[in-house]
């Protein structure tokens, strides 16, 4: 099958040499269950791949796995007993769900449970914390009901920090006096979208910080309807330049829906209108989105004709492994993204158990520029969730992008981190120094509430086992770092205009605002504190850690 696959291929390509370029097929790869042929076409003198045939017979089929269906893979049924229960309770409370292609073309089997690929989507014992863990099991082992089950899950996930770095207080704008509870605005040229039919995925991964999507609790989630009122916000905000559809995933939308969102931007005409991004996972997850799904003509379609338009596109790709970059079908589905004109750009937080260490990384990054993506971000795990799993120190986090960085050329050096998405802003750490005979960890913001903020320097006491900002202490006797004075008193501000105000009623997210902005901020309850950004120094000497990690409240 894969020698006949890989003749046809080559007899149908015109160029067979630039084919390779785009995709590197290899037989081991070819001989998978749910590849495809592809066909390479010139077409008035730009590149484009398509389907032979279309969507044929053979084509990839999507099919999801969830709670209660997982335990039908045979891959699954080849582990214990104990295993197969363990991810059952987990994902009790945490969401859960792959699909056929994560589970026959990126997990390798033969090495779980330590496959870094069936860590990124099966939920693992330890990503709960011991006593929740055996809260949820017992009431398993007993029979409980569904509704107690789901009433101790809550009760555990509303201790998990549920929307990290003031999400819900502090980043959702207002237009005309009401809340828009589908929309984000902490920094001033970016505004988030989360298109209501774009809050799940094709899989989920057991990190994700956007967790509280896919549970079930409404108030703990971002949703929009009204394309009008994104494009009449965008007007009245002449500081904006970029709309960032995320979620969930709005590659999960069929591409009427997403052209919905995007094309009144395009009608519109907004003179500071010059990007347009989508956050995706599509690429690693489900890249026959771009390749044989009904509509994958149609979403392309769609792309060319945002830079056609003239507006900047740009896919926000998220790879956590360098094996999502190696099957063909992602090769493939990235060249078609690329030959509409479309740039992609690639992020990933650092995890423990999946791609801590810096080969990974620097693997990864060249794969991506060897495809014509561009390395963007380097995240720090986020202070929510199975945080305690998946965190490193964030010294270690430096060393292990110093590393990875060094050994790249300077084409792959675009990346920026270890960042942290923090209260303040994307807070980076810059390396570990000596200052004034004082060993310090260097600090700056890539972005921030205040754009006076960005990339002023400033300095933590040296700490190693520290995982996120609200960890560290600053360095030379200080109280308090630099922009504290200022972003609490940007949240009083806050409290004091969003009282009273209603929130867009389309959807159960709760109220919220946003700091940065003139007429969009969030309101907290009157007995809330304002937010802390570093333990005071009494508790951060004498507080215990859980698990050896500490987090945010």
């Amino acid at each position: 099958m894969a020698k006949r696959w890989q003749r046809e291929l080559q007899d149908s390509a015109r160029d067979v040499a630039d084919l390779k370029n785009y995709i590197d097929l290899k037989p081991d790869e070819l001989e998978k269950p749910s590849e495809m042929r592809w066909l390479r076409e010139i077409d008035g003198g730009r590149a484009s791949l398509s389907c032979a045939g279309a969507v044929s017979e053979d084509a990839p089929r999507y099919r999801a796995y969830t709670l209660q269906n997982f335990r039908e893979l045979p891959q699954v049924q080849r582990l214990g007993e104990e295993q197969q229960f363990a991810i059952e309770v987990v994902a009790q409370v945490l969401p859960f769900k792959t699909n056929n292609y994560v589970v026959e073309e990126l997990i390798d089997w033969d090495s779980v449970p330590d496959d870094p690929m069936f860590v990124l989507n099966f939920p693992q014992r330890e990503m709960l914390l011991p006593h929740h863990f055996e809260e949820i099991a017992a009431l398993l082992r007993r029979g409980a009901d569904r509704w107690e089950i789901e009433a101790a899950a809550n009760r555990i996930r509303l201790e998990l920090n549920p929307n990290p770095a003031g999400q819900m207080d502090h980043n959702v704008p207002s237009l005309d006096g009401v809340r828009l509870t589908g929309m984000q605005h902490k920094y001033g040229a970016t505004v988030l979208v989360f298109p209501s039919n774009g809050q799940t995925c094709h899989a989920y991964c057991t990190f994700c910080f956007r967790w509280p999507q896919f549970v079930g609790m409404d108030k703990l989630k971002f949703a929009m309807r009204e394309a009008e009122l994104l494009v009449k916000y965008v007007r009245r905000h002449p500081e904006v330049c970029e709309v960032l559809f995320t979620g969930g995933d709005p590659m999960i939308m069929r591409a009427r829906s997403l052209a919905r969102c995007i094309e009144p931007l395009l009608e519109a005409r907004l003179p500071n209108l010059r990007t347009i991004r989508i956050g995706t996972k599509t690429l690693g997850y489900w890249p026959y989105r771009f390749l044989t799904d009904d509509d994958a003509e149609e979403l392309l379609d769609l792309f060319r004709k945002v830079t056609e338009s003239g507006i900047h596109l740009a896919l926000m790709a998220h790879f956590n492994h360098p094996r999502e970059l190696s099957t063909a079908a992602a090769k493939a589905a990235i060249a078609r993204i690329r030959a509409t004109g479309a740039q992609i750009r690639t992020q990933s937080p650092l995890m423990r158990n999946i791609n801590d260490s810096p080969e990974v990384w620097s693997e990864m990054w060249r794969e991506q520029v060897q495809l014509g993506c561009i390395p963007y971000y380097m995240f720090v795990a986020r202070d929510t969730g199975a945080q305690h799993y998946f965190s490193l120190p964030l010294v270690r986090a430096w060393e292990i992008f110093r590393d990875a960085y060094k050994s790249v050329s300077g084409i792959c050096r675009t990346v920026r981190g270890p960042s942290m998405s923090a209260d303040p802003g994307k807070v980076q750490v810059v390396g570990v120094t000596t200052v004034a005979g004082k060993k310090v960890i260097a600090l700056r913001m890539l972005q921030a509430r205040n754009p006076d903020w960005v990339m002023r320097p400033f300095f933590a006491e040296y700490d190693e086992r520290a995982t996120w900002l609200s960890d560290l202490r600053p360095a030379f006797d200080e109280e308090r770092f630099f922009f504290e004075d200022e972003l609490e008193r940007m949240y009083r501000e806050d409290r004091a205009r969003q009282r009273g105000l209603p929130r867009n009623g389309r959807n159960g997210a709760p109220n919220g605002g946003n700091g940065a902005r003139n007429d969009g901020n969030g309101a907290r309850d009157e007995d809330q504190p304002l937010p802390v950004t570093h333990r005071s120094r009494t508790a951060r000497t004498s507080g215990p850690r859980r698990g050896g990690h500490s987090r945010r409240a």
